[in-house]
């Protein structure tokens, strides 16, 4: 049986992507994007298969004050690409609702997400830090940008 001409762009596993790379040296990725507030589910950029821009999933789960509020992105930075982000609750019947609340900064404008939403920054808009104030049910969240691997600067 001959192998498959497509099957190579199904990306069904984790894989070390371009964010995992830049981690400090002895720094397992597990450690950083499977805690008990969120866990990337899959990653693709250059680096998990060639030419594909960057993009990442991550499922944030419900938890306590023992977990929330939590800063999932400390740093305030930009990027040389422009970059989309979204938000999305799990609630089938009313699917607008995020059933969480997350602090998502873009330049020095605050901005408190209780709604699925879609997020566009523009190529080198600053933005985050993005903290997680609670999550009442399961919300989605994916980033995507046509750089074939996640780079930023970080805000002086």
């Amino acid at each position: 049986m001959s192998e498959s001409k497509y099957g190579k762009y199904i990306v069904t596993e984790r894989r070390l992507d371009s964010r995992d790379a830049a981690l400090p040296p002895g720094v397992d990725p597990e450690s950083v994007t499977d805690t008990p507030s969120h866990r990337k589910i899959l990653g693709l950029d250059d680096l998990v298969l060639k030419g594909s821009p960057y993009t990442e999933c991550v499922w944030m789960w419900p938890a306590g004050d023992d977990v929330y509020p939590e800063t999932a992105e400390p740093h305030s930075h930009a990027h040389d690409y422009c970059e989309t982000l979204g938000f999305f609750g799990t609630d089938f019947a009313d699917p607008y609702a995020l059933h969480g609340e997350i602090e998502f900064w873009i330049e020095d404008e605050k901005f408190v997400l209780t709604k699925s939403c879609l997020i566009f920054l523009p190529q080198g808009t600053h933005h985050c830090p993005l903290v997680i104030h609670r999550v009442d049910r399961p919300i989605f969240h994916f980033s995507t940008g046509p750089g074939g691997a996640y780079t930023q600067e970080i805000a002086e």
